[in-house]
């Protein structure tokens, strides 16, 4: 699939539920939020058939979000009918880690390649006050055991954001002795989720990637490592999309910077996004949608084709990245990331 300004579109990100077992401060209200109708979720059957047709166009790979994916009962079967379509390359999930250690072996079974883990904090009491409640052992165990079944790439991601005084060098450090791809990803306030939940966060708290490689750097000396290098592309993780990689010598993994706000990467962009509720974003950073719950419902195959063809030619080239925290509404828990 070509989108209106010649980019390849082949990845599918595709929310399960906006429902997490963790109130973490910048995507969800303290009180969490208000619960989506049954009825108005996807069922599994129409995700699969989106897939079927996506992937008859010209789509080889599906991320599964949330929320938290895992929260959701029957995960495991959805991944195992989503790997099985006919041209699908590759199936990965995002999560926040803390159900993984239990899960991984039957979605490493079920046919998941890869998971990325989302962890912003090493600090057993930040990550309470964070998240409001969770316990990062659960989140290291589950990144341990998702190594241990065979998990390939294993990603780490960092949202980083200047009020949490994240130790950057402790993050990268374990890329070290670990096969992990550890992931710096600036901060993003989108729509409510500027400030959102009181944390009070808004553009100034977000940390160019430059910023953090030279911070990760200038410790290097004192903890007896070399500086990042570059990493050349035979070394970059499957499914490494807009991050740009580096290594320290002889590590076993890469240190990553995903930079949205001071790089945008809008250039190379290859997705499209749906939310738990069936709407199809052509960009992260709007609020415009289109509707697939009901065309899955009540339409045929062509019909959910039209509109996936429809969101080829509405995505934008770029976003505008000075004004996206006024222009979007919805909650990232609700978009999927």
């Amino acid at each position: 699939m070509k989108d209106a300004h010649g980019r390849t579109i082949d990845y599918l990100r595709i929310s399960l539920t906006d429902r997490c077992n963790l109130r973490c401060v910048y995507c969800m209200p303290a009180d969490g939020i208000v619960q989506v109708s049954h009825d108005d979720v996807l069922r599994y059957d129409e995700i699969v058939r989106l897939v079927r047709v996506a992937a008859r166009m010209g789509v080889r790979r599906v991320r599964l979000t949330g929320g938290e994916p895992l929260v959701r009962k029957g995960v495991v079967d959805l991944v195992r009918a989503v790997s099985q379509v006919p041209g699908i390359e590759d199936v990965s999930l995002t999560t926040n880690g803390i159900a993984l250690a239990r899960m991984a072996p039957a979605l490493r079974e079920a046919g998941l390649h890869r998971v990325n883990v989302s962890l912003d904090t090493l600090d057993t009491d930040d990550y309470r006050a964070i998240t409001r409640g969770g316990d990062v052992r659960k989140v290291l165990e589950g990144i341990d055991a998702a190594l241990a079944v065979g998990f390939n790439p294993v990603k780490v991601n960092a949202v980083a954001v200047r009020s949490l005084r994240q130790d950057y060098f402790r993050f990268a450090r374990l890329s070290v002795d670990k096969p992990l791809h550890v992931r710096f990803i600036e901060y993003m306030p989108i729509g409510d989720s500027a400030g959102c939940g009181g944390a009070g966060w808004g553009p100034e708290d977000v940390i160019p990637c430059d910023e953090i490689r030279q911070t990760i750097n200038d410790r290097c000396a004192a903890e007896g490592l070399e500086p990042l290098v570059p990493v050349d592309d035979s070394h970059k993780p499957t499914g490494g999309g807009p991050a740009r990689y580096y290594q320290f010598p002889d590590a076993l993994g890469t240190v990553g910077f995903i930079s949205p706000l001071s790089r945008h990467f809008c250039g190379d962009c290859n997705r499209l996004r749906i939310t738990s509720t069936g709407g199809l974003r052509p960009c992260l950073f709007s609020d415009n949608e289109l509707d697939l719950r009901s065309v899955l419902r009540n339409g045929s195959d062509e019909d959910v084709r039209t509109v996936l063809s429809r969101a080829l030619h509405t995505k934008p080239e770029e976003h505008e990245e000075t004004v996206h925290a006024n222009e979007t509404v919805t909650n990232m828990n609700a978009i999927g990331g």
